[in-house]
């Protein structure tokens, strides 16, 4: 059972210091705060054209004042919306997943994309298919992030899992935009990679793909990012809510119908956050593998539940009853 009163209490704490509130009533003529968190990822595409596009604030309205924060990895970004740093945005499923059955108050609102995970090796590291990872060395950005149970669902079912479960490959954690340095320097033998950075890594260091986005599990069904939001949003302010979400249909849309604009705006983007300019190739290829759509499905979000518990990074088999939201994007 979720364990609301672990919310209650950390914003009761810290919400004299977060950035953007939302107790006032959604009628009220002053200026109120909201803050919407993404990665620097691709499939966190709809974040950046919405916010070049000015679309979250076209739909909230001149009397909201909307900022960004971009985040390394999904942890950070699950703190910052328990404690009301941001009231929403764009995150893996599984650091959102994990939040929900820990008690943090959060609930998946829509998807943000399918696809777009990447099984690479390094150039020189004698592997060439999954029966050669035995015993390397992988990185993910985070232990039991989305990228992580995708790439250990896989090797599981082929017999081959990681030292923290008694297996033999050795497990290490990093930003992804540091994986190709990491490649290049031999410190990593396997990356599970979200694009763009496969296609970075298979451009700039020869890396090898070794489980593509069609083969690695959940690869094309599972959303590679989510939507999310605080109950407090949802029980308090689901008009702005309603408003949020409705912009990031229209990003999603946008994308669709207009890809190659969407691509030079991603690639922007991204530079802004990490310093590194993508090569508009690099972005197609990546564009390639990644499918863009607000629609998701809760059963899907389950069985990845299941295997997060099956692979040992879960305690308890997840409920995930209450999670999936699908009201907003109806």
């Amino acid at each position: 059972m979720k364990k609301r009163f672990v919310f209650f209490m950390i914003g009761a704490l810290l919400i004299l210091g977060a950035c953007g509130g939302n107790s006032e009533a959604s009628g009220s003529s002053e200026s109120e705060t909201v803050t919407i968190g993404y990665f620097p990822n691709l499939n966190h595409a709809p974040a950046m054209v919405a916010k070049q596009k000015e679309m979250y604030e076209d739909h909230l309205g001149e009397n909201v004042n909307v900022e960004y924060q971009t985040f390394p990895d999904g942890s950070t970004f699950m703190k910052a919306l328990a404690t009301g740093e941001i009231q929403g945005g764009l995150v893996g499923p599984g650091p959102a997943m994990n939040n929900f059955i820990s008690g943090v108050d959060v609930q998946i609102i829509g998807a943000s994309s399918t696809g777009g995970t990447v099984i690479v090796s390094r150039d020189g590291s004698g592997i060439e298919s999954w029966e050669d990872i035995e015993g390397k060395t992988f990185i993910s950005p985070r232990v039991g992030c989305t990228h992580d149970v995708q790439f250990e669902t896989y090797m599981k079912e082929k017999g081959i899992t990681s030292e923290r479960i008694g297996g033999s490959m050795t497990h290490v954690t990093g930003e992804p935009a540091r994986y190709q340095s990491m490649f290049e320097n031999g410190d990593i033998d396997v990356a599970t990679a979200p694009e763009p950075w496969a296609s970075v890594m298979e451009a700039e260091v020869d890396a090898n793909v070794v489980i593509p986005t069609s083969d690695v599990s959940f690869g094309e069904t599972l959303p590679a990012a989510v939507m999310v939001t605080s109950d407090d949003m949802i029980e308090n302010n689901s008009e702005q809510v309603q408003k949020l979400v409705d912009a990031h249909k229209e990003a999603v849309q946008y994308i669709n119908e207009n890809p190659d604009v969407a691509i030079d705006i991603t690639i922007e983007g991204i530079a802004d956050i990490t310093d590194q300019q993508l090569e508009k190739n690099v972005m197609e290829s990546a564009w390639e593998r990644t499918d863009f759509t607000y629609e998701v499905d809760a059963d899907v979000i389950q069985e990845f539940g299941n295997s997060s518990y099956d692979l040992q990074f879960l305690k308890e088999k997840p409920n995930f009853e209450g999670f999936v939201n699908t009201s907003f994007i109806q």
